[in-house]
């Protein structure tokens, strides 16, 4: 199935909302909307949330400009999970229909079912018929494969790289909005440029009810009373902080043309803010104390999850989306091959022994060129060569590892 015509995506996308219930529909983009603010915080959950901000956008009527790759990536997968939805049985639909309330409930999101649907799709097109078993038959696993007399399952997982992150990009926010007001004052009182770097050797997670949210609270705490106390520094267990002038050339720039300088000078793993006041620029730059693990986290998620998904009765193809990364990190780890080093040391361990192949991708491979229109498939796979049919040649599309 091709992106809908121009002319056909409200429908299609209407035809998803009506799937779901307009009533729960309607409450979510009720709380997104409340949420999604000029903050840290709410830009982050806009990220977060903008699958589905963009089904609500689009499916309104009186558009005209034509579908964006992505707009038109998300109108094709909505299509194709309404035809899905259509094609099961009636214990399928209630099954689906649970999942989609979950979708646009507390922490869920519609991303795990765009990428069950990317995934078939993938499969079809390499000539594969592709069952639910996972909504049809309540199966462990998700999809299973069937070409040339060989069967496999294929379990669809979505993991946070947050899970390999000691600092998080949520606690992050959090901090900044607490402390730009104070910025803000402050900059206006000291006008300049200045570098504020902190080195955080417990790391930081995202979360207000817990110790980490009394430990955003002390941070806030020691970044306004060392900028009330003129001092340079200050360091203890749980942080160490140094203020400088801020030396970059591009520190002439605006705040958001300094981004990009910045971003080179400290990494992809550097959370980084910029708060301007007049003429004056304040940068924060934060680390962990240990370089991130995503690919270690992956590993982790994928011992977890084989044994209790994958029978063993059939080859078994792991799935995994990597959600919660920018353009920059994900090239990072695939360049830098540590997503294939932990895949491949998995497949030696006895976790893995269902294991045929393992495919990992992000949201740049969920809504980028639709595989129907010709485009490569750039989701990073591996096979085990272990594995009894790993050289199966009926299952080569699906398990053959990448270029």
């Amino acid at each position: 199935m091709n992106a809908p015509a121009s002319s056909d995506y409200p429908e299609v996308l209407n035809a998803l909302v009506d799937r779901i219930g307009r009533r729960a529909w309607q409450a979510r983009m009720a709380e997104l909307k409340r949420g999604c603010s000029a903050t840290y915080a709410g830009r982050a959950l806009s990220q977060l949330h903008a699958l589905e901000l963009t089904v609500e956008r689009l499916r309104r009527p009186g558009r005209n400009a034509p579908l964006t790759q992505i707009e038109a990536r998300i109108a094709c997968l909505a299509g194709r999970l309404v035809a899905m939805a259509d094609s099961l049985t009636e214990a399928g639909r209630v099954r689906l229909d649970q999942t989609l309330a979950s979708a646009v409930s507390g922490q869920g999101s519609l991303v795990p079912l765009f990428h069950l649907m990317r995934t078939a799709s993938v499969q079809q097109m390499r000539g594969f018929d592709v069952g639910f078993l996972g909504l049809e038959e309540d199966a462990p696993f998700d999809l299973l494969l069937h070409r040339l007399g060989m069967e496999a399952e294929i379990v669809c997982d979505v993991i946070s790289a947050e899970a390999g992150r000691d600092l998080h990009r949520s606690a992050w926010s959090q901090l900044m909005d607490r402390v730009d007001p104070d910025l803000q004052s402050w900059l206006a009182a000291h006008p300049g440029r200045y570098l504020l770097k902190m080195t955080l050797p417990q790391g930081l997670k995202g979360c207000e009810a817990c110790a980490d949210g009394t430990k955003l609270a002390d941070l806030h705490r020691r970044i306004t009373a060392m900028l009330s106390a003129h001092k340079r520094a200050d360091y203890d267990e749980a942080a160490v902080l140094r203020l400088d002038p801020l030396m970059l050339a591009a520190a002439q720039a605006d705040a958001l043309g300094l981004m990009p300088r910045l971003r080179r000078e400290f990494g992809h793993e550097a959370h980084l803010a910029v708060t301007s006041a007049g003429q004056g620029i304040f940068v924060m730059a934060a680390r962990a104390g240990r370089e991130d693990e995503v690919a270690a986290a992956v590993h982790r998620r994928m011992a977890e999850i084989a044994p209790k998904s994958l029978t063993g009765a059939r080859p078994g193809i792991l799935a995994m989306m990597i959600e919660d990364t920018d353009r920059l990190e994900w090239h990072q780890l695939r360049q830098q091959l540590r997503l294939e080093g932990e895949a491949r040391h998995f497949m030696t361990r006895p976790e893995a022994r269902a294991v045929v192949a393992i495919t990992c991708s992000s949201r740049e491979e969920l809504l980028g060129p639709a595989e129907d229109e010709g485009s490569p498939c750039s989701e990073l796979r591996f096979r085990n060569p272990s594995h009894p049919s790993a050289k199966q040649p009926a299952l080569a599309p699906a398990v053959m590892s990448s270029p």
